[in-house]
């Protein structure tokens, strides 16, 4: 009985798969709204700013990778960054989780993250050097301080908002 207790405090609620739908729905919502600034060399993805809920509750690192890879699927670079960009953004999330776990101060963990998520953007570059033969270094410069924007806005946001709501939820 306690065994099975134990099991059933990790499942999902239909609260937290609510809430995680919320989120992914916002992520989508978001870029396809910025399209025109989402995707491509120059990127300010504003969406990238529900990153930082991963830093209050594991759970969005789900819903936030559902919202790439939706989100994706208008990428002008089709079916490929549905799927590396959605599989980099889970390994990210995960990697940026396990390194901000001992951090207590929120505000240095999003500064981590943003760094964290600037420079994961080799994966944005390698996709187009791969298929349009742009350089790699230069793409990877602009798409990370595009990035490093849009995560700067995105965690005055996020910070002001977790300031007002419990995120933790």
């Amino acid at each position: 009985m306690e065994k099975n207790n134990t099991r059933s405090a990790k499942r999902w609620t239909t609260t937290d798969v609510t809430r995680m739908a919320l989120v992914t729905g916002l992520y989508v919502a978001v870029t396809l709204v910025l399209s025109v600034f989402s995707f491509g060399v120059i990127q300010i993805r504003l969406s990238e700013m529900f990153n930082y809920l991963s830093l209050y509750n594991k759970r969005y690192i789900a819903a936030v990778t559902a919202g790439v890879a939706l989100a994706n699927i208008a990428s002008p670079l089709g079916l490929i960054d549905v799927v590396v960009g959605s599989v980099s953004t889970l390994i990210v999330l995960l990697i940026n989780y396990k390194i901000t776990s001992r951090i207590k101060n929120m505000k240095i963990k999003m500064a981590v993250t943003a760094c964290v998520f600037a420079f994961s953007m080799f994966t944005v570059a390698g996709q187009l050097t791969i298929l349009y033969q742009l350089p790699f270094f230069l793409n990877w410069w602009g798409i990370a301080l595009g990035e490093l924007a849009s995560m700067i806005v995105g965690g005055i946001i996020i910070y002001w908002i977790g300031k007002k709501v419990d995120l933790t939820k």
